[in-house]
């Protein structure tokens, strides 16, 4: 166990001397993942509670093929799915995009948490008090002040305990970032395995890796709770 920390722990925690791997590439798959997904996932899930029915439904169809469907399959679609296909070999900047497994990991990722995070807002915009709307029109405000005052900032702040869970299920969820040859911290524990026999020592690791992300996730969505749903918890006398 301790030759194993002393030769993988680069390995497991940032490089191994060419590339970056392990917790760096982990972190970086998980927040650039959740980052781009929420910021396209704010907009989508208004138009997911749109009264045009052709956006509403257009925005389903993605959420539910995305949810409907194994992230797994889907890094498998982005990675050699769409590579085969002649359109996008042929073209210069879907060629040279799609032939790294870091873009294609990415894009699968964020596509499929995007779709997860617009149900989850949806979910919470429906919710809204009907008393804050009615008290934000009698103000005389525009229906996108409405969005941008009222509805959003209170939907998001109630969605937080459903998109903490995301966000954890997310960091979990790039346990299949190797498929596509991308050197995150199970592919770093299984080269470890395959070199020493370890297997028990090596996968822990990468487990016990994993907890520590988890618990930082936990203490910071807490913490946020804490602050921006203070208002929710019960008043004493």
């Amino acid at each position: 166990m301790i030759e194993l920390i002393h030769d993988y722990w680069r390995n497991f925690l940032f490089t191994d001397g060419y590339r970056i791997t392990g917790l760096a590439i982990t972190l970086w798959l998980l927040v650039v993942s959740i980052g781009i997904g929420f910021c396209l996932s704010v907009p989508l899930a208004v138009a997911r509670v749109s009264r045009n029915k052709v956006l509403s439904s257009a925005v389903w169809f993605y959420t539910y093929v995305f949810r409907g469907t194994p992230l797994y399959v889907q890094l498998l679609l982005c990675y050699t799915g769409l590579y085969s296909l002649d359109v996008v070999r042929s073209h210069e900047l879907l060629n040279a995009f799609f032939r790294e497994g870091m873009n294609c990991t990415l894009l699968a990722f964020t596509l499929n948490t995007c779709a997860y995070t617009t149900e989850i807002f949806a979910g919470a915009i429906k919710a809204t008090p009907y008393g804050e709307i009615e008290a934000a029109r009698a103000y005389g405000m525009s229906k996108f002040t409405l969005y941008r005052r009222v509805i959003l900032p209170s939907a998001l702040r109630r969605a937080l305990p459903l998109y903490s869970n995301e966000v954890i299920l997310m960091l979990h969820a790039t346990t299949v970032a190797f498929t596509a040859t991308v050197p995150d911290i199970l592919k770093i524990a299984r080269d470890a395995n395959s070199a020493t026999y370890l297997s028990f020592q090596s996968f822990g690791i990468a487990a016990l890796l994993y907890l520590g992300i988890s618990f930082a996730l936990v203490a910071l969505f807490r913490r946020a709770e804490q602050r921006w749903l203070a208002y929710l918890r019960p008043q004493g006398k």
